[in-house]
C-alpha cells in the first residue's frame, strides 16, 4: 500500500471520529434540554428558616427585691456556660453585689446612730423624770411638815394659823400641777422612746432584708433543667458583663424540651399562602439526618422590622409533633410548610412553559418535527408546574426555545 493512500485513509477516520464527537454531543446536549412530562404528586411547598424554642420555660430572675433599695442596673459578674444541665439549686451565676454592699454599710452606720440616739434619750428620760419626782416628793414633804406646824400652832393668832393653811392649799396645788406635769413628760418620754425605738428597728429590719437580698445577688437554680440565656433587645444573649434591672430581671430560663417549637419569619408573599394548621416537615442545620413532623399553630397579622432591613416579616410559629433528644433551643430549623398537594397529576419543569400575550405553550417533541401547543396551566412551585390540558404523560418538551421555531404557529387548545 503506498504511503499517500495510507494518509488518505487516515484523513477519513480523524474526520469520521470528528463527525461522530460533533454529532454525539449535540445529541446529548439536545437531551439534557429537554424533559418528559410526568405524572405524580405535586407538592406546593414553603421554605423558611427559623429557630428552636421551647413553648413553655421557667425564668431564672434576679433579685426581686432590689428597686426597693433605689436599684435599678445590675451587672453580671459571671455565668456557667449556655446548655448546662442543672439540678434545682445548682450555681447558675453571680451579680456584681458592690451596690447593695455600699447599702449595707450606709445602713449599718444609721443603726448606730438610731442606738446611740436611743441610749442618750434613755438616759435623758430617766433623769428628767428622776427630778420630777424628786420635786413632788418635796411638795409631799412641804405639805406633811406645814400640816404639823398647823397642828402645833392652834394656840397661835388666826392670822398666822390662816397663813399656814393657805400655804398648805398652795403646796397642795403645786403638787397636783407637779404631778400632771410628770404624768405628761412621762408620756413624752415614752413616745420619744417609741420613736427613737422605732427608727432603730426600723434600721435593723432594712439590714436584715438588704443581707436576704445579698444573697439574691448569687444565682441558683429554682428546678431541674438546661440553662438557655435570655436575649437583649439587640437579639444578642445575656453574657457576663450584661445588666439586668428589675424591669427586665430575666437572666435564663430553663426549657421544657419535650415542648418545642420552631420560630419563623416569613417574607409578604409567603404569608398570603400560610394558615394555621399546615403541617411541616422541620429539619435542623446541626443534625441533617433528622426530620421532625410540625403544624403551624400562629401567624401574625401584622408585619415588624428587623434592625438593618426594610423587608416586613411576619412571625409564623410552629409546633413540634414530636421531639429529639439533640434538640436544643436555639438551633436553626429549615421549615418545608405544606401549603397544597395534589395527587395523579401531570407535570413539567417551570423552564418548559413559555409564553405568548396570555397564551401559555410549550415545545413538545413530535417525532422528527417540535410542535409548539398550547397548555393550560394549573398550580405551581418553585420547580414545576400542573398541566390541565395540552400534553400527555412521557410527552417530550424543551426546556428552551429550540432553533427556528419562531415561524411556528401555535396549535390552539379545542
Amino acid at each position: 500500500m503506498s504511503k499517500k493512500r495510507i494518509t488518505y485513509i487516515i484523513g477519513v477516520i480523524v474526520v469520521i471520529i470528528i463527525a461522530y464527537s460533533y454529532f454525539n454531543s449535540n445529541s446529548e446536549k439536545d437531551a439534557s434540554l429537554t424533559a418528559k412530562v410526568v405524572k405524580g404528586t405535586f407538592l406546593n411547598e414553603v421554605y423558611i428558616s427559623g429557630e428552636a424554642q421551647s413553648t413553655s420555660s421557667k425564668k431564672i430572675n434576679g433579685p426581686s427585691n432590689a428597686r426597693r433599695f433605689n436599684i435599678y442596673q445590675i451587672k453580671i459578674q459571671d455565668l456557667v456556660a449556655e446548655g448546662t444541665i442543672v439540678k434545682k439549686g445548682d450555681y447558675i451565676g453571680k451579680l456584681d453585689a458592690s451596690e447593695v454592699n455600699g447599702k449595707i454599710n450606709e445602713a449599718q452606720l444609721n443603726l448606730e446612730k438610731a442606738q446611740s440616739k436611743y441610749t442618750q434619750q434613755q438616759l435623758d428620760t430617766t433623769l428628767t423624770l428622776k427630778q420630777e419626782r424628786n420635786s413632788i416628793k418635796d411638795l409631799l414633804f412641804n405639805i406633811e411638815e406645814d400640816s404639823l406646824e398647823l397642828v402645833r400652832s392652834i394656840y397661835e393668832p388666826p392670822a398666822t394659823i390662816r397663813s399656814l393653811e393657805n400655804k398648805i392649799k398652795k403646796t397642795g396645788r403645786d403638787l397636783r400641777e407637779k404631778k400632771a406635769d410628770y404624768s405628761i413628760k412621762k408620756r413624752q418620754a415614752n413616745a420619744k422612746m417609741i420613736e427613737v425605738g422605732t427608727e432603730v428597728s426600723k434600721i435593723s429590719k432594712q439590714i436584715e432584708e438588704l443581707f436576704t437580698l445579698q444573697k439574691e445577688f448569687t444565682i441558683h437554680s429554682d428546678d431541674d433543667g438546661m440553662v438557655t440565656y435570655v436575649k437583649e433587645w439587640n437579639g444578642t444573649k445575656k453574657k457576663v458583663g450584661s445588666t439586668i434591672s428589675p424591669w427586665e430581671p430575666a437572666i435564663a430560663s430553663l426549657p421544657d424540651l419535650t415542648k418545642m417549637e420552631s420560630k419563623t419569619y416569613s417574607n409578604e408573599v409567603d404569608i398570603r399562602k400560610i394558615k394555621k394548621g399546615l403541617t411541616t416537615k422541620i429539619g435542623f442545620d446541626a443534625f441533617p439526618d433528622i426530620e421532625l413532623d410540625g403544624i403551624v399553630t400562629d401567624v401574625a397579622n401584622v408585619g415588624e422590622t428587623k434592625a438593618g432591613s426594610d423587608i416586613k416579616l411576619f412571625q409564623v410559629l410552629i409546633k413540634l409533633n414530636e421531639t429529639n433528644q439533640n434538640i436544643r433551643p436555639g438551633m436553626t430549623t429549615s421549615n418545608r410548610i405544606l401549603i397544597n398537594k395534589q395527587e395523579d397529576v401531570l407535570m413539567i419543569p417551570l423552564e418548559a412553559v413559555f409564553a405568548n400575550d396570555s397564551i401559555s405553550y410549550a415545545y413538545v417533541k413530535s417525532g422528527l418535527s417540535i410542535d409548539k401547543r398550547q397548555v393550560e396551566l394549573g398550580q405551581s412551585n418553585n420547580e414545576v408546574v400542573i398541566i390541565k390540558k395540552g400534553l400527555a404523560k412521557e410527552d417530550i418538551v424543551y426546556l428552551n426555545k429550540p432553533e427556528d421555531s419562531d415561524d411556528k404557529s401555535i396549535k390552539l387548545l379545542k
